[in-house]
């Protein structure tokens, strides 16, 4: 398994199991080499003290346990002491574990798509599907709650298949009620990413719905390709080899270098919304977005800024001729019959053809 239990005897303070604590973080980040590879290992470890927070031993890794998932909450890579309150937390989470499970099953689950608009041409030039979930006992739950969950629970796989076949279904409904072709573009979890029946479920997906595969972008974020380059590599290659788009989200967050970018099968970069927040004032954000622009006008690669939410945002991403932008300044994410309403008050929107250019597409 990958949870162990640590018995620290003859602790004076928490001070000192703060200290141990970090230790063992720092301990385990250390880089470890295998097979020309670099790997590094984080942790969330979880606190109790005896007899302070528990009466006996049972209780005591119980409460550590506590401990442990309020750690991962926090970011993981961090250690936090056993509260009290964290009883009432933990229940509230069972309650959601028991609540996620039965959600595919019960259709708690939906799909809000959210406009990517060229900024050249002010058209909508494609939708982003994004995982909502409402349940009936617990209402509303953002995907920043629920996702890190399914991750844990080993149900990120079927999520996700399921918004894969229900975002290309849905795209292929839109084009037989009047629609012209519209790409639709679909987040990939790191687990999703390495599932070695990715490729197969997308060929299968794309026969079974009949969409066409350039119309398919497959949004896959910065950090989990960097994770490994060469099984990247690899899997990006099979994925494009299948003519679907790829995208890399998030990008800037991570490691990326130039080197490593030009060897990747992708079509399109993404500058996270961190970057895009504060363009109209801050300066450091600016050359970021500029250098990402650049980088993606060298590569022959399409840019698009995600979180734009200004106009002065808008403004200054066009005048460094960034291609699209995707962002509440435009819509906000909404369900299927409202997002082709948009699109038919917006006067229609461009269709798309297959990528031409980029890393994984040169120019002929």
């Amino acid at each position: 398994g990958d949870e162990f239990l640590v018995l620290v005897n003859e602790l004076d303070a928490p001070a000192d199991a703060a200290a141990t604590a970090r230790q063992i973080l720092a301990t385990l980040l250390q880089p470890i080499d295998l097979n020309d590879r670099e790997f590094r290992i984080t942790a969330s470890i979880g606190i109790a003290m005896f007899p302070d927070d528990a009466s006996d031993a049972s209780e005591l890794m119980k409460h550590a346990d506590m401990a442990m998932y309020a750690a991962k909450e926090e970011g993981k890579n961090t250690f936090q002491f056993y509260a009290p309150a964290m009883q009432e937390r933990s229940l509230r989470r069972i309650e959601m574990e028991n609540q996620l499970r039965r959600a595919l099953d019960h259709d708690e689950l939906s799909l809000a798509y959210q406009a990517k608009i060229s900024l050249a041409s002010d058209q909508i030039i494609g939708a982003e599907a994004l995982l909502r979930w409402q349940s009936p006992e617990l209402g509303e739950v953002t995907p920043s709650r629920f996702l890190p969950l399914a991750e844990e629970l080993g149900l990120i796989l079927p999520i996700g298949r399921w918004v894969l076949e229900t975002a290309c279904a849905q795209n292929m409904a839109w084009q037989r009620e009047g629609m012209n072709a519209l790409r639709m573009a679909v987040n990939l979890s790191p687990a999703q990413f390495a599932d070695p029946e990715l490729v197969s479920h997308l060929r299968t997906v794309l026969a079974d719905t009949g969409m066409p595969a350039h119309l398919l972008e497959l949004e896959i974020t910065e950090t989990a390709v960097m994770r490994d380059v060469r099984s990247a590599l690899a899997r990006l290659t099979e994925i494009k080899a299948l003519g679907v788009v790829i995208a890399i989200d998030d990008f800037g967050t991570g490691y990326s270098s130039l080197t490593q970018l030009r060897r990747l099968p992708v079509d399109t970069l993404k500058i996270d919304r961190s970057f895009v927040r504060d363009l109209s004032r801050n300066t450091d954000d600016q050359s970021i977005a500029r250098a990402i622009i650049t980088m993606g006008r060298n590569l022959s690669l399409n840019v698009i800024a995600e979180g734009v939410e200004t106009e002065d945002q808008r403004d200054f991403l066009r005048s460094q001729a960034c291609d699209d932008m995707q962002g509440y300044y435009f819509s906000p994410p909404v369900d299927q019959a409202a997002f082709a309403d948009l699109v038919h008050a917006h006067g229609g929107h461009a269709t798309p053809e297959p990528p031409a250019s980029g890393p994984g597409n040169p120019r002929s």
